[in-house]
């Protein structure tokens, strides 16, 4: 450094990070460009995703982690070569695929390496946050006018959902059926619809099925089901092992099983029942640039609708979020930074 040079002024942010599995909003080092290209953003909202859940019950990642991907974002200082600007309100997704690999050359551009490497910095549940140039160059948008802060924020939950509705790359006015109706199956629903499909969504939470009816898509209780619905695919939301079970009860034969969750026990799909029934059992995980620029549209002409589906919690409240969400309390938590 030479003498007399100024020296750069550093401060604190607020981050909500993992502390013996909960989490600890705490102060650390803000974010700068510090000759890096890319965007300083101020996180004003973050959705609160089932995969952060998964993460911290199964304590998958290391003390100190900053979780949060579903970000919308003041951006605060920038050094691009896009057009972003200081002032410009974003979307961005974390993950980035290269585009060359076998994976992204046979479209499972969620395996590829580059993809899983990618993040945004240090995570959305921080008062600031460092998007890359590749960010900006491939999955972020100016946030359309017409959308909420919230609503925007499911951006990249619906770009999921979009991915495995093309996976299944099913027929026009094929029968689909959403079994599990958190906000991932309210969303999987509403983008089936949007791709042409007769939608049918199920859970045991009778507050939910009322919710999809007010969608417009028709809704059961698991336990009321009529035997007669066949589907040519039934899309698995629902993150209970039972759900197996119905998967294989209501999937026409020949039909396809799109595995969108996790399960506690990891169970398998019947062999025999795929032989015999020449069933395809096939998975969906994250989407490519192209579900999300689809998924961004289908929220801006209200294709697909959010509104009402969040709860607010401050940064300070997010381990109430947490807790919330998983006692089944609400729907979807959006943690709020402004």
């Amino acid at each position: 450094m030479l003498i007399g040079a100024p020296i750069k002024e550093r401060f604190n942010m607020k981050t909500a990070q993992i502390e013996n599995n909960i989490l600890i909003v705490k102060e650390r080092e803000d974010e700068n460009l510090d000759g890096r290209k890319g965007a300083i953003v101020k996180v004003l909202g973050c959705g609160l995703c089932g995969s952060d859940i998964v993460k911290l019950k199964h304590q998958l990642v290391k003390d100190g982690t900053v979780l949060g991907h579903e970000i919308v974002a003041k951006i605060i200082d920038i050094d691009s070569e896009t057009s972003f600007k200081k002032g410009d309100v974003i979307v961005t997704s974390h993950h980035i695929p290269c585009g060359k690999c076998e994976y992204c050359k046979n479209g499972n551009v969620s395996m590829c390496r580059h993809f899983k490497q990618t993040n945004i910095r240090p995570g959305g549940f921080s008062e600031l946050v460092f998007v890359s140039e590749e960010h900006l160059q491939n999955v972020a948008y100016l946030k359309p006018e017409n959308l909420t802060n919230i609503e925007a924020s499911f951006y990249e939950p619906l770009g999921c959902c979009i991915r495995a509705v093309k996976r299944a790359n099913l027929k026009n006015n094929s029968t689909a059926l959403v079994i599990g109706l958190g906000s991932i199956g309210i969303l999987m629903a509403q983008a089936l619809r949007a791709f042409g499909m007769n939608v049918v969504g199920c859970d045991l939470i009778s507050s939910r099925v009322e919710l999809l009816k007010n969608y417009g898509i028709e809704a059961f209780n698991v336990n009321e089901m009529c035997e007669s619905i066949k589907a040519d695919c039934v899309f698995m939301t629902s993150g209970s092992d039972k759900a197996i079970e119905t998967a294989l009860k209501y999937v026409r034969d020949g039909g396809k099983i799109l595995v969108f969750s996790s399960t506690p026990n990891n169970f398998g799909y019947a062999n025999n029942e795929i032989y015999y029934r020449e069933l395809t059992v096939l998975g969906s995980y994250s989407p490519s640039p192209s579900d999300l620029k689809t998924s961004l549209d289908l929220l801006k002409n209200k294709e697909v609708k959010v509104s009402g589906l969040s709860t607010i919690y401050p940064l300070e409240k997010i381990q109430k979020a947490i807790n919330d969400t998983v006692d089944n309390k609400i729907m979807k938590a959006y943690i709020s930074i402004e």
